[in-house]
């Protein structure tokens, strides 16, 4: 088992910056990616931004691509998304997510979640 817990959302003016973190626990951080997906009232959860484990690559939804830089921190067993240029359209509850197997992830359908954080972005 693995748990996840976000923190770091809030509310921000547009073109302002955020930087979620979350901190997993339970299995050996290193060998999971991790991931951020959002989602936005009415809408469905879609992918943000994923970092593999042992290399740290890294993928971006076109959404967020050159605003937002995921990054972790293997000692920690903390990954970050830090969010930069924010719009109003950013506005979700951001969810963290783990899965040994990257394509999983980003696929959407991975092992674990954490609880959300909500980040609102004012006009």
């Amino acid at each position: 088992q693995v748990q996840l817990v976000e923190s770091g959302g809030g509310l921000v003016q547009a073109g302002g910056s955020l930087r979620l973190s979350c901190a997993a626990s339970g299995r050996p951080f290193i060998y999971f990616a991790m991931g951020w997906f959002r989602q936005a009232p009415g809408k469905e959860r879609e992918f943000v931004a994923s970092i593999w484990g042992s290399d740290g690559n890294t993928v971006y939804s076109n959404s967020v691509k050159g605003r937002f830089a995921v990054s972790r921190d293997n000692a920690k067993n903390t990954v970050y998304l830090q969010m930069n240029s924010l719009k109003p359209e950013d506005t979700a509850v951001y969810f963290c997510a783990a899965d040994s197997s990257l394509i999983q992830l980003t696929s959407g359908r991975p092992d674990y979640w954490g609880q959300g954080t909500q980040v609102t972005v004012s006009s």
